[in-house]
C-alpha cells in the first residue's frame, strides 16, 4: 500500500515560511509530508509550476435562489474552480435573502448537491433579525454577517445609524460591509446625474464622499461596540487614508476591476459592461489602492463576481445592474498583474490565503500545514492566455476582460487531494463541504 495517495513533486511551494522547492505528499484528504516524498498512488511532476496553498475568493454573488438565469451555485462554482479556487463565500442579497436560518440551510444543500468547490455563506444582518444574530452567526457555513449601507434593496438595506449599529450591536463575528451613503447617493442622482443616460456618469455622483462617509460612520459604530468589520471592494484614495489608521478595528478588500480598469476610459471602452458599486474610479484613486496593497494595508483581494446577462447590461443607463462577472479571472488578472511586478507572488498569496485566514478565521485550509486540508492552486507563471468571453462558465457568458492576454494562469485546482480543474477543464465533481471555521 502506497505512503501517500498524491505526490506533487518539485514545485515550488509556498510555504508560510516563505517558497522553497520540495515535494507535499497527500493521503486521506490532508497534508501528511512536506519534503522527501517517494512512493504515492498518483505523482505530479509540478516542475517549473508555482504549488499555492488553495486560495479563496471570499466575494461572490451566484444569484441562487431566484436569479438562476444570471448563475447558479453550480455554474458559479465551476467557474471557481476554473479560476483556481478551491473555495467561494458567497453573499445573502438572493431572494430569498439570507437572513433566516431556514434560507441558510437551503443553501448549504444545494452547495452539497451540486457545488464544484467547497463553500461557505455570509448571513444577511438586518434591523429586523439583529437580536437573533449572536446564535444565528454560529450556524454551520456561515462565514460572517454581510451589511448594505447602501445598492440593496428590502430588508437588506441597513442605510441609517440606528440599522447598522443593531447589527454592529449584536454578535462577535466580523460583519463584511458595502459602505456606500443611500442618502448622499439618492440626493446625488437628482442634483449630480439628473436625466443623463451617461454611464461614465456612475462615478461622478456615486461619489467619494458617499463612499467615505459611509467607511467613517460604520467604523465609528463598531469601534463603539469593540466589533471587527471587513469593508469591502473599497474604491477610493480618501477612504484607504482612513483605514490604514483604523486597523485595529476594520480589515479591507480591494478588487482587481478597481486594480485594473480605470475612468473614464473603462467607461468609453466597455460601457455599461464596466457599471458596478462601488464603481471604478479615476487613476489617482487606483494609484492609492496599489500603494494600500504594498504597504499591507489591504487584508483581502476578492472578486465580488456579480454577473447580470448581456440583455440586461444592454439597457438604457441608469436603468442597468451594476456587477460583473469576476471569480474565473480574478486569479488569472492578479497573476498578471505579479508578472508585471505590481505585487510579489508572495503577497497575491497572502491576500487570497493567508487574509482569509486572518479575516475570517478559516479553519485548516489555506496554508500549506501538515494536517491540513490538501488543497492547493498550482499555477504556471510563465504560461500566457487570453481572456475569452467564450470559455467562461458563468451562465452570464461574458466577462470586461474579454481579449485581454495574461501571464499566468492557474492549471490545476486540488480539494482535499482531489484534482477539480487541470489545464483549462473540469473534472468530475467531488462531495465538497462547507467551510469550517475558529468560532472560539
Amino acid at each position: 500500500m502506497s505512503q501517500f495517495d498524491l505526490i506533487l513533486k518539485n514545485g515550488t511551494v509556498f510555504l508560510p515560511t516563505g517558497r522553497t522547492v520540495t515535494n507535499v505528499g497527500v493521503k486521506d484528504g490532508k497534508i501528511l509530508q512536506i519534503g522527501n516524498c517517494d512512493i504515492g498512488d498518483e505523482i505530479i511532476d509540478c516542475a517549473n509550476l508555482f504549488i499555492f496553498p488553495g486560495l479563496m475568493d471570499t466575494q461572490c454573488h451566484f444569484r441562487e435562489p431566484g436569479g438562476e438565469h444570471k448563475e447558479t451555485i453550480e455554474t458559479g462554482t465551476k467557474c471557481a474552480a476554473l479560476g483556481g479556487m478551491v473555495g467561494i463565500f458567497e453573499m445573502p442579497n438572493t431572494n430569498p435573502l439570507t437572513t433566516k436560518p431556514e434560507a441558510l440551510e437551503h443553501k448549504i444543500q444545494r452547495g452539497l448537491d451540486t457545488a464544484f468547490t467547497d463553500f461557505a455563506y455570509y448571513f444577511g444582518g438586518t434591523f429586523e433579525n439583529s437580536k437573533n444574530l449572536p446564535e444565528w452567526e454560529n450556524l454551520n457555513g456561515v462565514c460572517g454577517i454581510k451589511i448594505f449601507m447602501g445598492a440593496s434593496t428590502g430588508n437588506l438595506l441597513s442605510a441609517s445609524d440606528e440599522e447598522v449599529e443593531a447589527v454592529v450591536a449584536n454578535g462577535k463575528r466580523v460583519i463584511a460591509v458595502h459602505a456606500e451613503d443611500e442618502y448622499l447617493m439618492n440626493e446625488n442622482k437628482t442634483t449630480i446625474l439628473g436625466d443623463s443616460n451617461d454611464v461614465a456618469m456612475h462615478c461622478k455622483w456615486r461619489d467619494v464622499n458617499s463612499s467615505l462617509n459611509a467607511t467613517k460612520r460604520v467604523v465609528g459604530l463598531a469601534k463603539k461596540h469593540n466589533r471587527h468589520v471587513h469593508v469591502l471592494h473599497i474604491t477610493t484614495a480618501d477612504e484607504m487614508h482612513f483605514l490604514r489608521q483604523n486597523k485595529d478595528t476594520a480589515t479591507v478588500e480591494v478588487l482587481p476591476n478597481h486594480l485594473t480598469m480605470h475612468a473614464p476610459d473603462c467607461y468609453e471602452e466597455l460601457g455599461t459592461l464596466a457599471q458596478q458599486n462601488p464603481p471604478i474610479r479615476e487613476k489617482h484613486h487606483q494609484d492609492e489602492l496599489w500603494k494600500a496593497i504594498n504597504d499591507g494595508t489591504v487584508d483581502i483581494v476578492a472578486s465580488d463576481h456579480a454577473p447580470h446577462t448581456l440583455e440586461e447590461k444592454s439597457g438604457i443607463y441608469p436603468n442597468t445592474p451594476s456587477g460583473t462577472p469576476g471569480v474565473q479571472t480574478l486569479l488569472p488578472i492578479m497573476l498578471n498583474h505579479a508578472a508585471e511586478g505590481k505585487l510579489s507572488y508572495e503577497r497575491l498569496v497572502d491576500l487570497m490565503a493567508y487574509g482569509p485566514i486572518k479575516v475570517h478565521k478559516i479553519k485548516n485550509k489555506c496554508s500549506i500545514i501538515k494536517d491540513y486540508d490538501a488543497d492547493f492552486t498550482i499555477v504556471d507563471p510563465n504560461l500566457t492566455h487570453t481572456i475569452t468571453n467564450s470559455e467562461q462558465a458563468s451562465k452570464s457568458a461574458w466577462t470586461p476582460y474579454d481579449g485581454k492576454t495574461v501571464k499566468g494562469m492557474p492549471v490545476m485546482t486540488i480539494i482535499r487531494g482531489n484534482i477539480v480543474m487541470r489545464d483549462g477543464e473540469l473534472l468530475d465533481r467531488i462531495q465538497v463541504k462547507p467551510i469550517e471555521f475558529d468560532l472560539n
